[in-house]
C-alpha cells in the first residue's frame, strides 16, 4: 500500500536534520562561552592574577565579537554559510589548541590569545548559523525554534562548568594560598605548573571535537542559504548610517550592551565570588545562573506572548535584576537559607545567600535578550539588517562592563564592585518602559 506525505509533513521531515546540526552548533556555543566563568578564577591562580587582571578573560572573549563582526560578514559573503560554519569550528580548534602552549608556560598572554582566536571563530560560527534556525523552518514558528537553541544554550552552560571542575579542579585544596605561602618560590612554580597543566588534556579533546564537527558539517545534507540575495537594497548599502534615525534601535543597542555586561558579571564572576566566600566548588557556580537562565527560558515560552507581552517581560527582568542585586550587596554571607529554600532539598550544595543571589540573577536576565530584540527591530523597515549588525556590536557590553566590575572589585571589595550592575539594570528598565516606544528623538 503506498502513502503519501503532506507538503507540512515533508517540509517538518526537511527541517529536522538541519536543526539537529544547528541544535548540536548552539550546544557548542554555550560549552565554550560558559566555560569561562569555571577559567577566571582558575587562571587567578594559576597566573597569580588580581580581580582586574583575571577579568580580561571576558574582555579577550567577547571583543572578538566586536572587532570581527564585519570581517565574519565579509567571509560569509565569499564562501556561504554553511562553509563558514566549517571555517568558524576549525579556528575554534586553533583557539583550543593554543591554550596548551598557554598551560605549560602559564603565560598569560598566551591564555588571552586562545581566548580571542576562541571569540573569532565563535562570532563567524553564530554570524552564520543564527540565520539557519529562522530560515530552516517556516517563519511563523521562528521563535519556537529560537527558544530551543536558547535552552540548548544555556544548558550547556550548566554543563560546561560541572564537567571542568570534575575534570580540571579536584583536590584545590592544595593550590589554595594557604598552602602555597610556605612553599618555596621554586616549589611555587612547580605546583602551579601541575595545576596548569591540566588543561592541557581537555583542550586536546576539545580541538579534536572540533575539527570532528566541522568534518561533520562538511559533509552533512545541510542546505545552503541564500539570505543576503533576498535582502540587498541598494539605498541601505548608500545609507548606513540612517540607522542614527531611529531611537528605537540605537537605545536597544545600548540596553542589550548593558545586558550582556551584567549577564557576564552574573554568570562568569560568581565562582570568582564564591572562592573568596570559602565555597569549596567555586568552579561550578556558573551551573547554578545557567540553571536559572534556563528555568527563565521556559518561563518566557509559556508565558509570551499569551499571558505577557515582551516589553512586560523586560520590565520584569530589569526589576528582578535589581532586586537581586540589591540582595548580593546587603544579603548575609554566613546564611545558607536561601540556597537551602532553592535547590537544598534536591542534595545540590548549598552557597552564601549572596552566592545565591548571585545565581538568580541568571532567571533575571533570561528574557532580556529575547524580549530586547523584536523591540529594537520593530518598524526598521529596510534598515532591520543594519540594525541587527548594531545590536550585535552591543555584545561588546560583555568585554567592557566586566572590566569596570573588576577594577572596581580590586579598588574596592568584590562585593560592593556589583554596584555597577544597578545603572545597567536601570537603563534596561527605562528601556522597557520608554525607550523602545520611541520613533523620533524630539520625545
Amino acid at each position: 500500500m503506498m502513502t503519501t506525505s503532506t507538503p507540512t509533513e515533508h517540509t517538518q521531515r526537511s527541517a529536522l536534520t538541519p536543526m539537529v546540526i544547528i541544535g548540536i552548533l548552539f550546544f557548542v556555543f554555550g560549552f565554550v562561552t560558559w566555560l569561562n566563568g569555571a577559567l577566571i578564577p582558575f587562571l587567578q591562580i594559576v597566573c597569580d592574577l588580581n580581580e582586574f587582571q583575571a577579568l580580561f578573560v571576558t574582555f579577550a572573549f567577547y571583543i572578538a565579537y566586536t572587532v570581527m563582526a564585519l570581517p565574519s560578514a565579509l567571509i560569509l559573503r565569499r564562501t556561504g554559510y554553511k562553509r563558514g560554519m566549517v571555517i568558524g569550528l576549525g579556528i575554534m580548534a586553533v583557539g583550543s589548541l593554543v591554550f596548551i602552549p598557554a598551560a605549560q608556560t602559564t603565560h598569560y598572554a598566551i591564555f588571552l590569545i586562545g581566548l580571542f582566536v576562541l571569540g573569532t571563530g565563535l562570532t563567524i560560527l553564530q554570524t552564520a548559523a543564527n540565520p539557519y534556525v529562522v530560515c530552516i523552518g517556516p517563519r511563523e514558528s521562528a521563535a519556537m525554534r529560537i527558544s530551543i537553541m536558547g535552552l540548548l544554550n544555556k544548558g550547556a552552560g550548566i554543563v560546561a562548568p560541572v564537567a571542568f571542575t570534575a575534570w580540571v579542579l579536584t583536590g584545590m585544596d592544595r593550590f589554595e594560598e594557604s598552602a602555597l605561602v610556605a612553599l618555596t618560590a621554586d616549589e611555587r612554580a612547580a605546583r602551579l605548573a601541575e595545576l596548569s597543566n591540566r588543561l592541557v588534556e581537555p583542550y586536546i579533546y576539545m580541538a579534536i571535537a572540533l575539527v570532528v564537527l566541522a568534518l561533520f558539517v562538511h559533509f552533512s545534507a545541510l542546505p545552503e542559504l541564500n539570505v543576503d540575495a533576498d535582502n540587498e537594497d541598494d539605498d541601505e548599502v548608500a545609507d548606513k548610517w540612517g540607522i542614527l534615525k531611529y531611537p528605537q534601535a540605537v537605545l536597544g543597542a545600548i540596553a542589550l550592551f548593558m545586558y550582556v555586561g551584567v549577564e557576564v558579571i552574573a554568570g562568569d564572576t560568581i565562582g570568582l565570588y564564591g572562592r573568596l566566600e570559602g565555597v569549596s566548588h567555586f568552579g561550578s557556580l556558573t551551573a547554578y545562573t545557567m540553571a536559572f537562565m534556563v528555568i527563565g527560558y521556559l518561563a518566557g515560552i509559556a508565558l509570551i506572548p499569551r499571558y505577557l507581552s515582551q516589553s512586560k517581560a523586560l520590565i520584569g527582568s530589569a526589576f528582578l535584576g535589581v532586586l537581586f542585586t540589591a540582595g548580593v550587596l546587603f544579603g548575609s554571607s554566613e546564611s545558607h537559607a536561601i540556597s537551602l529554600m532553592l535547590f537544598g532539598w534536591m542534595g545540590i550544595p548549598t552557597v552564601p545567600d549572596t552566592v545565591a543571589f548571585l545565581a538568580l540573577l541568571g532567571l533575571a536576565n533570561a528574557l532580556c535578550w529575547p524580549a530586547i530584540w523584536p523591540l529594537s527591530l520593530q518598524d526598521l523597515g529596510k534598515y532591520t539588517s543594519v540594525g541587527s549588525a548594531l545590536l550585535i556590536m552591543g555584545i561588546a557590553g560583555g568585554a567592557l562592563i566586566p572590566l569596570v566590575f573588576g577594577y572596581f572589585a580590586e579598588t574596592f571589595t568584590t562585593r560592593s564592585a556589583y554596584l555597577v550592575m544597578l545603572p545597567c539594570y536601570a537603563y534596561i528598565l527605562f528601556y522597557a518602559f520608554k525607550g523602545h516606544k520611541m520613533r523620533t528623538w524630539s520625545r
